[in-house]
């Protein structure tokens, strides 16, 4: 009877170490792969704020770009770079903070800005002009203000589809 328990005790124990090792592994994975996410990001913000900058030039807007990247399936944290093209302000608007009422509206849902999919909340405006795209190790997101609603998707568009090559 004692050999039965003490077989039975250590049969429970390895489990609960097998399950604890399966469990440090998946962090360990996860977290690598969060990493590597903020790495790309890093490594090509730039040079997709450059590329809506130029595109922004082209169609004659001045404002604010913003790329930014949430690792994970959950909007906790985020890296984000900002970049003025032509104006941070107007008379009438802060065209920065509009931006980043755009992209919270994007962190809160996971769709691009303005997409209508629930009531706008107090601190957003509901504005088009950035979009969101889940990538494997999170989301990535850009977004321009400071032209239409149109003309700023147009060139968050550019800058979203050059990180996006990255993922």
């Amino acid at each position: 009877m004692n050999k039965l328990i003490l077989i039975l005790a250590l049969t429970i124990i390895s489990g609960l170490i097998l399950s604890v090792q399966a469990q440090k592994k998946n962090l360990e994975i996860k977290t690598e792969s969060n990493n590597s996410g903020e790495k790309i990001f890093m490594k090509q913000a730039d040079r997709s704020l450059a590329l809506i900058e130029e595109a922004a030039q082209k169609i004659s807007i001045k404002g604010v770009a913003i790329v930014a990247f949430i690792p994970g399936d959950v909007s906790k944290t985020w890296i984000s770079k900002m970049k003025v093209v032509g104006n941070l302000t107007t008379e009438s608007a802060n065209l920065l903070g509009i931006a980043y009422t755009k992209a919270s509206e994007m962190a809160d849902t996971h769709k691009d800005s303005g997409s209508g999919v629930r009531k706008v909340l107090s601190g957003e405006l509901g504005y088009q002009g950035g979009l969101i795209r889940k990538v494997n190790s999170g989301y990535i997101l850009a977004v321009f203000s400071g032209g239409s609603g149109e003309q700023d998707l147009e060139v968050a568009k550019i800058g979203l589809d050059w990180l996006n090559k990255f993922y």
